[in-house]
């Protein structure tokens, strides 16, 4: 009967496949919705695992994001998710012979079930330590999975999940094994509600790298917590209050709200979405302008589609996100270093500055 629920579950491969590549998750969803077939999904989590375990850090991440939301959307039962993890976790250690860094790629394919609306950290430790406690590997496994949660949170944040759950390492290891020396060796300290001398060290990021993790979390429809999270984890006070931050973070999010038909369209909902994100870095008129420089400088990348930029204005006005001072100070400025494609931007908001301007003289007349 095993084989003939593998023969079922043949279209597995083809959706773990085509998803990688396309990175289309509606339409992955979709389709494992559509295989019916609950109680032999345990199938398409395994395959999914192996099928990415020697892959990349990007397939492994995306399997992982495909399994939360999945589990998240009610079609993956969690009994199914751990069944089918377990078969991998119950070989890795023979695994760990040919795949050295098996533990790290096992985190990367784990870690994304802990995000909103996945499995609770408690829960989802328990489980997956249940095989590999006896084997005296649970430890490690745990470790890998809360350095990779560190990368989005601080470590402070990390610790309180870990504090929160009720975890206590004693449970994970070995009998005869130390816990203090395990956790100073492997450099937890946080989960112990200690600060370890490494937290406080924000490493400073090149406009690219920002752009890239801010494109990747916007991508993920990481929520808003989520990102401020990941910026409290790896800015300082400074980059996030710096320009280059305001203008990363103001191009990953309209870029990702640009609907690419013939003719482009603004995605509105996108920018309700991320409304109080945005008015919580654009936190002045100064850092409004800056957003304004940088949605300026997409539409140049974009070759300056029409309406797009009117578009923009509008629901960054609906929203209150910019304020009508900031669109005035963009309109009048002269800055040397924000003059590209200033022209035709500007020809291309004639009718929002007018309106803008009406609905001014209107309210003071009230």
């Amino acid at each position: 009967s095993h084989l003939s629920s593998l023969q079922y579950l043949s279209p597995s491969p083809a959706i773990i496949e085509e998803y990688l590549h396309l990175n289309d998750m509606k339409e992955a969803l979709q389709c494992v919705a559509e295989l019916n077939s609950a109680p032999l999904l345990f199938v398409f989590v395994r395959n999914g695992l192996e099928d990415t375990l020697e892959r990349s850090a990007i397939a492994r991440e995306r399997m992982g994001l495909l399994l939360h939301q999945l589990l998240k959307a009610g079609t993956l039962p969690t009994t199914q998710y751990y069944k089918g993890l377990q078969e991998i976790l119950e070989v890795a250690e023979d695994m760990a012979i040919d795949i050295p860094h098996i533990w790290q790629y096992l985190a990367e394919l784990i870690t994304p079930m802990l995000h909103d609306g996945g499995i609770p950290m408690g829960q989802l430790f328990r489980e997956i330590s249940k095989p590999l406690v006896p084997l005296g590997k649970a430890g490690l496994l745990l470790v890998q999975i809360l350095n990779l949660l560190c990368k989005g949170m601080t470590h402070k944040k990390v610790g309180g999940l870990w504090t929160e759950a009720g975890l206590n390492w004693r449970d994970f290891l070995p009998e005869d094994e130390d816990v203090n020396k395990f956790v100073t060796e492997q450099k937890i300290e946080f989960t112990l509600g200690e600060e370890s001398d490494e937290t406080n060290q924000k490493k400073p990021m090149s406009g690219e790298e920002l752009s890239k993790h801010l494109d990747r979390l916007i991508q993920d429809k990481a929520n808003n917590q989520r990102i401020r999270d990941w910026v409290e984890a790896n800015l300082d006070q400074q980059q996030a209050a710096a320009n280059q931050f305001v203008r990363a973070l103001m191009t990953s999010i309209c870029q990702s709200a640009v609907i690419c038909e013939n003719p482009y369209k603004v995605d509105v909902e996108q920018i309700t979405q991320r409304a109080k994100l945005l008015q919580r870095y654009l936190s002045d008129e100064h850092r409004e302008l800056q957003a304004l420089y940088a949605l300026q400088a997409l539409m140049v990348h974009m070759e300056q589609p029409a309406n797009l930029l009117r578009m923009f204005f509008d629901a960054l006005y609906d929203e209150d996100v910019i304020k009508e001072e900031a669109f005035y100070r963009w309109e009048s400025s002269k800055d040397p270093a924000e003059q590209t494609g200033k022209g035709v931007a500007l020809k291309s908001v004639t009718a929002f500055f007018t309106w803008l301007r009406e609905a001014e003289e209107e309210s003071d007349k009230d």
